[in-house]
């Protein structure tokens, strides 16, 4: 890792009672500059590379690789099945295999995506405007807790696992984002964030981290 983002990531909170029942559950964020934008060409062309490695016999194995079993695992853990509900890096996969390629969407989903297929680590972006500057981390929804920052959110079921700040709730655990926190064309800041689980080691984490980050700084 960069000594630069080095010094700038931060590791987040996990709710005492969370870790308790899921040790080994982590997230790590950092701040970067950045913005939605179209792919420039070389970010393209790595999501080009990396598509060349994805075949269907390199789908089916890489279930049992460490990092694939260890968030498989945990979904078993949490009460999903991957084999429906897919790790972020399956069915990122699966979607390679459907297209046929890597699909360039904007520069931040390339970045996650490179991120994700690099290290097997998911990596989530959000508006740094929108999140505390106290950082992220991960706890349990109570009554009434809805996901975003307004009251237009959806109410959310007690006991969900999320991921929030001091002010607000910004996404459901290895789900989906509240909309109005993904950046934008109008974003100056980017928070990353990646999840990591038990037998995920700490430099995985932190080389996702740094791939997103270096994907976003090309442009």
């Amino acid at each position: 890792m960069s000594e630069d983002l080095e010094l700038r990531a931060a590791a987040g909170f996990v709710d005492p009672v969370v870790a308790a029942e899921l040790p080994g559950l982590r997230l790590d964020w950092v701040i970067v500059e950045g913005r939605v934008r179209p792919s420039p060409p070389e970010v393209k062309r790595r999501l080009e590379e990396l598509s060349d490695r994805y075949r269907g016999a390199s789908v089916v194995a890489m279930r049992t690789k460490p990092i694939p079993h260890a968030y498989r695992a945990f979904f078993h853990q949490i009460g999903l099945d991957p084999d429906i509900t897919r790790i972020p890096s399956e069915q990122a996969a699966l979607g390679r295999l459907l297209e046929g390629r890597f699909s360039s969407r904007d520069l931040v989903r390339d970045a996650l995506l490179i991120a994700l297929v690099e290290t097997g680590v998911p990596v989530w972006a959000l508006d740094a405007d929108l999140v505390h500057p106290a950082g992220l981390g991960i706890r349990a929804t109570v009554a009434g807790d809805r996901l975003g920052k307004d009251t237009s959110g959806p109410v959310l079921a007690p006991g969900r696992l999320v991921v929030a700040d001091r002010r607000c709730i910004h996404a459901l655990l290895f789900g989906d984002v509240a909309p109005r926190h993904l950046p934008t064309s109008r974003s100056g800041r980017i928070t990353l964030f990646a999840v990591a689980v038990d037998g995920v080691p700490a430099i995985h984490v932190e080389e996702a981290l740094w791939v997103c980050a270096e994907s976003l700084r090309t442009a």
